[in-house]
């Protein structure tokens, strides 16, 4: 009965579904088309804003600690040390996206490869890269184009500032606290730009994605020519003597700034999501992903060496290290071009992610995993308008609202998580399914795919155990979804199969992963005591050991209810099959 939750849909009845009327898709996006789209989810706020701080560090302001040794000039290292990462999990899904050229993306290969419990994992793991880290992309966009109209003059004024940022930044803000309109005594705080190009970006992609893919394109160009544009005038002002010492903080540093970087990196599996609307699939999904890839490593590469030619490595911890260096060098009207690509940059990655994460949903729905209703297709425009009108609520109104710090780090391993079980999966269907042709075959595997499984946990494992921490939950709040509606209504889990001790046993299990992060907050409080006995401070002593022994209990109590929900699982499916 168990083995229902691993059942595999086959590449036949995947492709022959998607073929079906009511779910097709028009077929537009050409290699162009496709390559635009991977540099214009690639090339975003990583490359205009995470450089500085790859290169300069990260420094607790308060205590002087090093929380982030950074790279210095070599981060053109990390930059190539993260690609060649990436090219491993490249080569993966192009493989995949030749095969199975269906919307789904990592979720399908899962389906295909590894069964329908690890593809749903998969595919809620994937809203983290996504929906999630689109509202982060958004925030950002609205700090890029508040200061691109404060350079071009258009300052806004203060009594109106309240408009322009997230509560958490603003309430912390007297003087736009004083301004802001209050209700039942809380000042209201509304990140207006950021809900606004996000519903823009929306309608847009519901109209068509052959218009948003020339939307794209044009913003792909403009970007392009800013990059460019930055390295052309920078190039005269390379001081050589910057770039020494090369690598400050040695092996560590470079690697450190490489985990930090992938973000920049993040995007060019996103193309795979357009397999049902690209003409050529098995031949253009490839070249788009691998194109991207390349196109914007060696940009990077290019850009990093000139960024730390122009100023010393330790200047450039700041959002805009690409403005910076140029106002350094008092050329504010380049300064301003680069903040307009920066406007520019955001904008596309936008675009791009907001027509991935409905694409995944659209697939997950025709399974029977979501309700049928978000596979629906427009009926003028052929586009998935239901999932899409979704995601933009979904990402447009916490954009307004919150700012998520550490947004970046959790779509990083939600992310990196996603291309080990690609990886993975191109080594099981070579296994189970060794004659099937394929349009594109990923070289030398298992090497291929076991040095990008490799890659990936080692920058997962240079993250941090908050981190960890938010991602045990996130996977255990998606399992219980799986557990009470996934479950009950999947197309692929046979009529006869009782549902209840697979409910009873999921359950378990999600308890089990809750009291794991348990353990992992009480360690946390643990070291929090230690730290409040060395600086002999006993307010928070007692609050640490009060939140140490809650999370200790409550996680003893997870492991005790959840192995016994998992018994009885087992136990009643074992009686059912008798």
């Amino acid at each position: 009965m168990f083995e229902e939750l691993f059942r595999r849909k086959s590449v036949d009845a995947l492709l022959i579904e998607s073929e079906k009327p009511e779910y097709q898709l028009k077929r537009a996006l050409t290699a162009w088309d496709l390559t635009a789209l991977g540099i214009g989810a690639i090339i975003g706020a990583g490359i205009f804003a995470l450089t500085g701080t790859a290169a300069a560090g990260t420094v607790d302001p308060v205590t002087g600690e090093v929380l982030r040794p950074g790279a210095g000039p070599g981060l053109v290292l990390s930059f190539v040390l993260t690609a060649i990462a990436c090219a491993f999990c490249a080569l993966c899904y192009a493989e995949f996206a030749s095969l199975i050229p269906i919307s789904g993306s990592a979720y399908t290969y899962a389906y295909a490869t590894l069964g329908e419990l690890l593809a749903w994992i998969i595919g809620w793991d994937l809203i983290l890269e996504y929906a999630v880290g689109n509202i982060a992309v958004a925030v950002s966009w609205s700090g890029y184009f508040v200061e691109l109209l404060r350079g071009l003059g258009l300052e806004i004024p203060p009594e109106w500032r309240w408009l322009t940022v997230s509560y958490n930044v603003g309430v912390h803000t007297p003087e736009i606290v004083a301004h802001a309109p209050r209700l039942f005594g809380l000042p209201i705080l509304v990140n207006l730009p950021a809900f606004a190009i996000v519903a823009a970006l929306t309608v847009l992609l519901v109209i068509g994605v052959k218009e948003s893919a020339r939307f794209n394109a044009l913003m792909v160009v403009v970007k392009l020519l800013v990059l460019l544009f930055f390295i052309a005038i920078g190039f005269f002002y390379v001081k050589p003597e910057n770039w020494r010492p090369f690598a400050p903080n040695g092996w560590k540093g470079i690697m450190t700034g490489a985990a930090l970087v992938f973000f920049a990196y993040i995007g060019f599996d996103a193309i795979s999501t357009t397999a049902e609307e690209t003409r050529r699939p098995q031949r253009d999904l490839p070249l788009g992903m691998l194109g991207s890839l390349l196109v914007c490593t060696i940009l990077y590469v290019i850009t990093a060496a000139v960024l730390t030619g122009l100023v010393h490595y330790s200047e450039l911890n700041v959002p805009e290290p690409l403005a910076l260096a140029l106002r350094i060098l008092d050329l504010n009207w380049a300064a301003g071009i680069v903040a307009f690509g920066a406007v520019v940059a955001t904008t596309s990655v936008l675009l791009v992610f907001q027509m991935g994460q409905p694409r995944i949903f659209f697939s997950m729905s025709r399974d029977g995993l979501l309700p049928a209703r978000f596979a629906r297709v427009h009926p003028r425009f052929k586009t998935p308008h239901v999932t899409t009108i979704l995601t933009g609520v979904a990402v447009a109104v916490p954009a307004a609202f919150v700012d998520i710090g550490e947004a970046a780090e959790l779509t990083n391993i939600g992310t990196l998580f996603a291309f080990i079980l690609v990886c993975a999966g191109v080594i099981v269907l070579r296994h189970r399914d060794p004659t099937r042709p394929r349009p594109f075959r990923t070289p030398l595997v298992p090497w291929i795919p076991l040095l990008g499984i490799a890659s990936c946990l080692y920058l997962m494992l240079s993250l941090p155990r908050l981190t960890w921490i938010r991602f045990g939950i996130w996977l255990a709040v998606g399992l219980l979804i799986y557990v009470f509606y996934g479950i009950t209504h999947s197309r692929w889990i046979r009529q006869q199969t009782p549902r209840r001790p697979l409910q009873i046993a999921g359950l378990g299990v999600s308890l089990l992963l809750l009291a794991l992060v348990g353990l992992a907050v009480s360690h946390h409080y643990q070291e929090l005591m230690a730290k409040a006995m060395r600086d002999g401070s006993s307010a928070l002593l007692a609050y640490a050991t009060r939140m140490y022994h809650l999370t200790r209990i409550g996680s003893m109590g997870g492991l005790g209810s959840g192995a016994a929900l998992l018994l009885i699982g087992l136990w009643l499916g074992r009686k059912r099959r008798r």
